[in-house]
């Protein structure tokens, strides 16, 4: 059945309104199964926030002025698959005044749900609470599969309307055969977190470990097939042609067909690695690679080893991929300790911080490829610091945060002006109860509102926030940003007099 755009979007609505996980699944589950097979791909993408064309070379701007909506629902899925694909493939001369047109033309015939939701969707900020692994097992459900035979091949495959389409075509029979394909990306492994060395090693259990250094560089998944490379990001972007020291380096190794895991970071001339917007910058852009590579070299490092010589790794030991990848490019192997001591994991960890690196990754040595999963098999250990900020202004929520205040704005306090200096935002860390807690508070608080969607409050409430680290930033006015910064709790106790400078905040930065 070809499934209606209206329908589609009552879903996203339904899932959104919905704390129930179970109820999220049955709802999308329902809709998957009454999809087209040949349609099926894009009604799972489209859930997910995904968008199968990845990029439609459309803005903000673009969708700052809207047509009228529609008085009636006309659209399908398909339609605006379509649409979306005319975006994407536009090119050349005229191309932007081409997207426009057919922009306003699509937007055009949607109601005034179905904008808000294209809106969304295109810019990326579809947040109804239908994540993965709800979307998983919608999938599972709606073809009457089995859990695990869906993540395996999702885990294999990288992306869910892929799968989706192979169970709507074979059912089980169809996924169990999906497996690795060199130059197709497969999700990596993900590493769970610890605050110490030794939670770290209680966390991953006995045996032979891999303890691994963590660089802040650019994940980089490596695939070489017949000779020719192809690079593709944590996100499965490709991003070949604008990282060609990581192709040269995996075109140089012996042997056959490859996938391998690792890093490139840039690498001063000193030694330390380079604030992560350095190293990120290589990938933001595919224009004048060759300048941006001469005035910032990558530096390529592997610590995975997937595919070698016609041979699948992903079931096999993490210590039996070390031996393959230590024969394979030992030159270019992350620095990394096999070690059953906790003390010597502490030294390494200790060194490494030392040296300007984020930490470690202990690997459980017997532990199998758990592509796109976070478990116990990997864990990350980084110094965690930690700062009282005040909050300055607090973002309306969406999805399953409306009608709550949410993402807050954070500054440091600037003993020169007596004033607060901002140096970043964030949602995260926050439970229910605290989300009940700060609205009320910055009702209270509330001095005015800009464009309906950023309340401003009077500087008075102290957060204590944990970070990870800084990043030099021209966004926020202290020239510094926050790197993962979540809320640990409210500081009652604490004035916005004593709440941290801003000097204390650069101190921890990459100048500090």
């Amino acid at each position: 059945m070809t499934v209606a755009l209206a329908d589609l979007v009552a879903v996203s609505r339904a899932v959104a309104a919905t704390r129930s996980r179970t109820a999220k699944t049955d709802a999308i589950a329902a809709l998957v199964a009454s999809a087209a097979a040949d349609e099926v791909g894009t009604v799972v993408a489209f859930l997910s926030g995904w968008l199968p064309q990845r990029r439609l070379g459309v803005g903000w701007r673009s969708l700052g002025s809207l047509p009228e909506p529609a008085a009636a629902s006309s659209l399908t899925v398909a339609d605006v698959d379509a649409s979306f694909t005319a975006l994407a493939t536009t090119t050349g001369s005229g191309s932007a005044a081409a997207r426009r047109a057919e922009l306003a033309r699509l937007m055009g015939l949607a109601t005034a749900d179905e904008q808000a939701f294209l809106t969304q969707l295109v810019t990326g900020n579809l947040r109804q609470g239908a994540l993965d692994g709800v979307v998983l097992a919608a999938v599972a459900k709606a073809f009457d599969v089995p859990d695990a035979v869906v993540r395996r091949a999702v885990m294999l495959a990288g992306f869910t309307h892929v799968v989706a389409e192979v169970a709507a075509r074979g059912g089980r029979a169809a996924l169990e055969e999906v497996g690795l394909v060199v130059g197709r990306p497969l999700r990596p492994m993900l590493a769970g977190s610890a605050k110490t060395t030794d939670e770290a090693l209680a966390s991953v259990g006995d045996g032979p470990l891999l303890v691994d250094g963590k660089l802040d560089g650019i994940r980089v998944q490596v695939h070489r097939r017949d000779g020719d490379v192809t690079v593709f990001t944590r996100s499965l972007d490709e991003v070949t042609e604008r990282l060609p020291e990581v192709v040269e380096a995996v075109a140089a190794l012996p042997g056959g067909d490859l996938v391998l895991d690792g890093e490139a970071i840039v690498i001063e001339e000193d030694g330390r690695p380079a604030p992560f917007q350095v190293t990120g910058s290589r990938t933001a852009s595919s224009t004048d690679v060759q300048r941006l590579r001469a005035e910032v070299p990558l530096t390529t490092y592997l610590f995975d080893v997937l595919h070698a010589d016609g041979h699948d790794l992903v079931d096999a030991t993490a210590l039996e991929r070390h031996e393959v990848l230590t024969a394979l490019a030992p030159h270019l192997l992350v620095p990394r300790l096999l070690t059953t001591d906790p003390a010597a994991a502490q030294r390494f960890f200790d060194d490494l911080v030392a040296a300007g690196h984020e930490g470690v990754v202990i690997k459980d040595g017997a532990a199998p490829y758990a592509a796109g999963r976070r478990g116990s098999g990997w864990v990350k250990v980084k110094p965690t610091h930690t700062l009282d900020l005040v909050v300055l202004a607090v973002e309306r929520g969406s999805g399953r945060r409306r009608g709550w205040l949410s993402n807050i704005h954070l500054g440091a306090r600037d003993p020169d002006t007596g004033g607060f200096v901002m140096i970043g935002k964030t949602f995260k860390g926050m439970t229910d109860e605290m989300l009940r807690w700060q609205t009320e508070r910055f009702t209270e608080l509330a001095v005015g509102e800009t464009d309906g969607y950023v309340v401003q409050v009077r500087p008075e409430q102290v957060v204590e926030i944990a970070l990870d680290g800084l990043q030099r930033s021209s966004r926020y006015p202290g020239g510094v940003a926050l790197r993962f910064a979540r809320v640990i709790r409210y500081r009652d106790d604490k004035g916005a007099e004593e709440a941290d400078t801003i000097d204390t905040v650069r101190a921890l930065g990459p100048d500090g």
